[in-house]
C-alpha cells in the first residue's frame, strides 16, 4: 500500500488572515459573499479557518492586478 505525502497545510484564524490583508471582518465577509475572497473551511461547529496558501495566492493576485509591472517575488 502506497500514500501519497501531502505538503502541511497551515491554517489561519480570521485576526490573521484581517492582520495579512488589512481588510476589517465586513469586508473579507462582502468578498466571500460575492465569490471574489477565499472560503474558510469549518474547524468545528463553531470555529472556521482559512487555508495559508490561499490567502497568500489572493493577496499575489491582488498584487498583480494593481501593479502589473511587478514580478510576485521580485522587489522593483
Amino acid at each position: 500500500m502506497s500514500r501519497t505525502i501531502q505538503p502541511t497545510l497551515t491554517v489561519l484564524r480570521r485576526r490573521q488572515v484581517e492582520a495579512r490583508t488589512g481588510l476589517p471582518r465586513s469586508s473579507l465577509y462582502a468578498l466571500i459573499t460575492a465569490g471574489q475572497f477565499p472560503a474558510p473551511i469549518h474547524l468545528t461547529t463553531q470555529s472556521v479557518g482559512w487555508l495559508e496558501h490561499e490567502i497568500d495566492a489572493w493577496i499575489a493576485e491582488r498584487t498583480q492586478a494593481s501593479r502589473p509591472d511587478v514580478q510576485p517575488g521580485r522587489v522593483a
